[in-house]
């Protein structure tokens, strides 16, 4: 089995044949169906009203081959490919309840929507995914099934087909990290997962404390209350892909890994803490583009990841509000609330990934943060979409848009903020002695611009706002906000934005 197989939910493989060779199910989701089944369908719509709006499982004569028929919902003009996606999931999951272990997933073409036939193997492919932990402590639950086959009507489904399995071995990566509670996906063992799958890139693992507080201060304020019990103690760990060409762009991407977030002294209350084990799907999300960044090897393109593993406890030895804390790039921070921990543990990674591009003179750089940062983009967005922020650099050149485009494209959809003025004065020193102000005392969601002043603390706290576009050595940086697309329990992680960011930034 290659590395490859192993980070898919099953075996996987294409199929020509529309009939019993290794399948015991069709799995069908569009009402242009095969000739072979148009008479079934047919003569199924004339006595049953509802067929094309619920799914259904019925036996097909002619392929003597029980069908599952789950349909693509009416689409209207503000429809997107994600419909697809869920329908696909639909099919697999009335295939497994039926007792099917090989289905044939017929993948729709669409006039419409470009990517529908790479969009509906993703799908699927998401719909089979099984937990970490249910692999791992039951064993004969590793797989929901058996194998999938699926049928692309395309002179390019082969090249679809291999696309989507590398973009799944990276969006499964990110869903094992993502889906893994306080204890199993705890900094030091998310280090122990990802070693063994990034051994042909450059792996960087910083986990002395001493280390950690004398150069990522920030971080190591969050870390502090973790450091005391040895299976918490965070992990900044840097996956490098360097390309066999000289590079001509680069891409830096940190990731918000808090692997559980009390809240700190700043404690949540009220029942809200269910579900911050996924306040670390940012970092997630960085592990699995580097993920398909090692698989698909570009040619030209340099890339830096950043996993910001911490948790965020409360205790004898956490932060707390009213600390002054000198950031890495010699900012100030006065520390206002312990509970805005993600741009916290971010600011210092972020500012080292500046230095870099400033002292390797690293061509068309462009950097991020990707995390689940603030309830404000959750209401803001809504569930499903993710939010961008562009620092003046990255806006002049349009790059939000562009992504925003490919995220309509690849059903991974984000809205689009502008950092204004007032972002930078909300943050701006209150009294003598600080530089920048890390956050008010109330939640995000009751803070007017909760999602873009964060970003603009990113900014100013990792010195980025010394390479505006007046300056010497402009960089380009994007805030991307997943809070309402990685993924709530009681729902699997999402594994969002690595189609879209992979698409955008990988392939031109």
């Amino acid at each position: 089995m290659s590395r490859l197989d192993q980070l898919l939910p099953c075996s996987v493989k294409l199929s020509q044949i529309l009939g019993k060779a290794g399948h015991d199910v069709l799995c069908v989701i569009d009402r242009a169906v095969p000739p072979e089944l148009a008479d079934t369908f047919e003569e199924h719509r004339s006595y049953d009203k509802a067929f094309d709006s619920v799914v259904s499982c019925f036996k097909s004569p002619r392929l003597d081959l029980p069908v599952i028929y789950a349909p693509v919902a009416e689409l209207t003009d503000y429809a997107d490919v994600r419909c697809y996606q869920k329908a696909a999931a639909q099919s697999l999951e009335r295939a497994i309840k039926s007792g099917f272990q090989s289905p044939l997933l017929v993948v729709p073409e669409s006039k419409r929507f470009t990517q529908a036939e790479l969009c509906t193997v993703l799908g699927a492919l998401e719909g089979l995914y099984v937990p970490i932990q249910l692999r791992e402590d039951v064993p004969e639950k590793k797989q929901r099934i058996s194998s999938l086959s699926v049928m692309i009507n395309s002179p390019n489904a082969e090249e679809i087909f291999k696309e989507a399995l590398v973009l799944e071995s990276g969006r499964r990566v990110a869903r094992d990290i993502g889906v893994g509670d306080p204890e199993r996906m705890a900094p030091p063992l998310v280090e122990k997962y990802i070693k063994p799958l990034f051994d042909n890139l450059k792996v960087t693992v910083i986990d002395d404390v001493n280390v950690i507080n004398k150069e990522y201060p920030l971080f190591g304020a969050v870390n502090r209350a973790a450091n005391s019990v040895q299976r918490h103690q965070g992990r900044i760990i840097y996956l490098e892909y360097q390309p066999p060409k000289p590079a001509r762009k680069t891409l830096l991407l940190v990731g918000k890994g808090v692997t559980y977030d009390t809240g700190g002294a700043d404690i949540k209350a009220g029942g809200v803490m269910a579900g911050m084990s996924r306040d670390k799907c940012g970092a997630a999300a960085v592990a699995g583009f580097m993920k398909v960044v090692s698989e698909q090897q570009p040619k030209d393109i340099h890339v830096i990841g950043a996993l910001c593993l911490v948790r965020n406890s409360v205790g004898e030895e956490c932060y707390v509000a009213d600390e002054m804390i000198t950031s890495r790039a010699g900012v100030r921070v006065r520390v206002g609330n312990t509970d805005a921990e993600g741009r916290m543990c971010m600011a210092d990674v972020l500012c080292r990934m500046k230095e870099l591009v400033i002292e390797g003179n690293l061509p068309n750089a462009h950097l991020f943060t990707i995390a689940t940062l603030t309830g404000h983009a959750f209401i803001s967005a809504g569930e499903g979409q993710s939010i961008i922020v562009d620092n003046s650099v990255a806006a002049k050149a349009d790059h939000a848009r562009k992504l925003q485009a490919a995220g309509q494209i690849y059903g991974e959809p984000f809205e689009v903020s502008v950092l204004r003025q007032c972002d930078f004065d909300f943050n701006a020193a209150k009294v003598i002695g600080e530089d920048v102000v890390q956050s008010n005392n109330l939640p995000s969601m009751k803070t007017p611009r909760g999602h873009q002043v964060p970003a603009a603390f990113l900014i100013k706290a990792s010195g980025l706002d010394k390479h505006g576009l007046s300056s010497s050595k402009p960089i380009r940086y994007s805030h991307l906000d997943i809070a309402g697309s990685a993924g709530e329990l009681p729902n699997m992680p999402t594994a969002a934005p690595i189609v879209a960011l992979a698409k955008t930034h990988l392939i031109d």
